[in-house]
C-alpha cells in the first residue's frame, strides 16, 4: 500500500470515528454514567472487537456471513437483544449524585467485565462487517498482498478508534466532574436507555 493512499484512508478513519454509532454513543454514556477508567477500559473491548472483524474480512468469513441471511439474521438478532440488555441496565443505573459516587462506581466492575462490554458490543454489530466490507477494498492496491494490506488497514483504524474514543471518554468524564445533581444523573440514565433501545431497532429494521 501506498503512503498516499495510507495516509489517505488514516484520514478517512479519523473522520469516520467521529461520526455517531453505537460504539462512540456507547463509550459516551458509560463514560458519563461510570466514568473514564470505565470508557477507556470498553474503548479496549471495541477495539479488540474490530481486529477481530479485521482478521474476519482478510481471510473471507465476513462476506460468507453477510451472503448467508441466517447467519446474517442470528448476528443483528444477537447484537439487537444486548443492546436491548444494555437499555435496560441503563435505566436501572442508580441515580446517585455522582460527586458522592465517583470513587467507587468506577471500580465496581472488573477491567475483564468493561473490556467484555465493549468486545461483545462490537462484534454483534452486523453493520461493522458491511462497513468493513464496503470501506476497505476502496484503498487496496492491486498486485500487492491483499491480507496484509487489510491487515495494515484494520490497524489504522483501530488507532483511529483508540484516539477518537478516547477523547470521548475523557470529555465525558469533564462532563461527569460537572454533575452534583441525582435529577440530573436519572435523566441521563433514561436517556441512555432510550437511545440503546433506538440503536436495537434501527439495528433490526435498518441492515
Amino acid at each position: 500500500m501506498e503512503f498516499q493512499t495510507w495516509l489517505s484512508f488514516a484520514g478517512a478513519s479519523f473522520i469516520l470515528s467521529l461520526a455517531p454509532g453505537p460504539d462512540n454513543i456507547f463509550v459516551l454514556m458509560q463514560s458519563v454514567i461510570y466514568g473514564r477508567s470505565a470508557g477507556l477500559k470498553i474503548v479496549s473491548g471495541l477495539c479488540t472487537g474490530l481486529l477481530v472483524h479485521t482478521l474476519l474480512v482478510a481471510v473471507g468469513v465476513s462476506a460468507l456471513i453477510r451472503a448467508s441471511e441466517t447467519a446474517f439474521f442470528c448476528l443483528k438478532a444477537a447484537g439487537a437483544l444486548y443492546l436491548v440488555y444494555l437499555a435496560v441496565m441503563a435505566w436501572k443505573a442508580p441515580s446517585t449524585p455522582m460527586a458522592e459516587e465517583k470513587g467507587e462506581v468506577k471500580d465496581a466492575m472488573s477491567f475483564s467485565k468493561w473490556w467484555a462490554r465493549g468486545f461483545i458490543m462490537n462484534l454483534t454489530n452486523p453493520k461493522v462487517i458491511i462497513f468493513f466490507l464496503a470501506f476497505f477494498p476502496q484503498f487496496l492496491f492491486p498486485g500487492e498482498n491483499t491480507e496484509v494490506q487489510i491487515l495494515m488497514m484494520g490497524l489504522t483504524f483501530i488507532a483511529a478508534t483508540v484516539i477518537v474514543f478516547g477523547a470521548i471518554a475523557c470529555f465525558a468524564e469533564f462532563v461527569r466532574e460537572k454533575i452534583s445533581s441525582a435529577r440530573v444523573q436519572q435523566v441521563i440514565n433514561r436517556t441512555g436507555a432510550v437511545i440503546f433501545m433506538g440503536l436495537a431497532v434501527s439495528l433490526v429494521f435498518s441492515v
